[in-house]
């Protein structure tokens, strides 16, 4: 790993920290955490009261592998799906969580197809 690129993992990883220190789920509101790889976007709903993953979606799932995990269509299939499958698992709203990412680009499509699925945040 490259000094810059070192840098830009670390500086994540304090803004990271900085959404944590506010953003919390809990059962009645979990948290909607997302991390974005160059390759694909995984998103998962969490209790951190209790410590356990309630619903998952991920671009490395046999049924979304597509051409290219790493596009805006392919962050737009997996906050459907991560919609339709914490509504499956009787989850209305939630809280959250960029994982230090900007608020832009395949963030906000997971965030606004998440939404359109039903999900209060």
């Amino acid at each position: 790993m490259t000094k810059i690129a070192q840098q830009r993992r670390q500086g994540r990883i304090r803004r990271h920290r900085r959404v944590r220190k506010k953003v919390h789920g809990t059962a009645a509101r979990p948290r909607l955490a997302v991390f974005r790889s160059n390759k694909h976007i995984s998103v998962q709903v969490i209790d951190d009261d209790a410590g356990t993953t309630l619903a998952a979606a991920s671009t490395t799932e046999s049924d979304m592998r597509s051409a290219s995990g790493s596009s805006v269509e392919a962050a737009t299939k997996v906050g459907e799906l991560i919609g339709e499958r914490a509504k499956a698992a009787g989850i209305d709203m939630v809280v959250f969580d960029r994982g230090g990412f900007a608020f832009h680009g395949r963030i906000a499509a997971v965030a606004s197809a998440a939404r359109e699925a039903g999900l209060e945040f």
